[in-house]
């Protein structure tokens, strides 16, 4: 792929780009997965109609699935906390083996 002409607004953008890079991967993360469309369009709807960012929805799911691990403890043995989370036995069951 051939780059585009330089500018001198690219060239500082690269530049800035090279030199920062280390330092953004550092302070924040990205998890780079995927989820069927229709779950995607339901959440971004959730969101938009409620003011929620993406950050807020992941930080309380990730406090939620806390909590229920956390209770996992006191169910008996055979029980898997990840089940007690709405839908996640869904995905679940649809996980590729890895």
């Amino acid at each position: 792929m051939e780059k585009k002409e330089n500018t001198p607004q690219r060239t500082a953008r690269r530049k800035y780009e090279e030199v920062n890079k280390e330092k953004r991967k550092q302070a924040s993360g990205n998890f780079g997965t995927m989820i069927p469309r229709p779950l995607f369009e339901e959440i971004n709807a959730f969101l938009k109609t409620s003011g929620f960012t993406k950050v807020q929805l992941i930080a309380a799911g990730y406090e939620k699935l806390k909590e229920i691990a956390a209770g996992a403890d006191a169910k008996k043995e055979g029980q898997s906390a990840k089940t007690d989370f709405i839908g996640l036995e869904d995905v679940e069951k649809k996980k590729p083996n890895t």
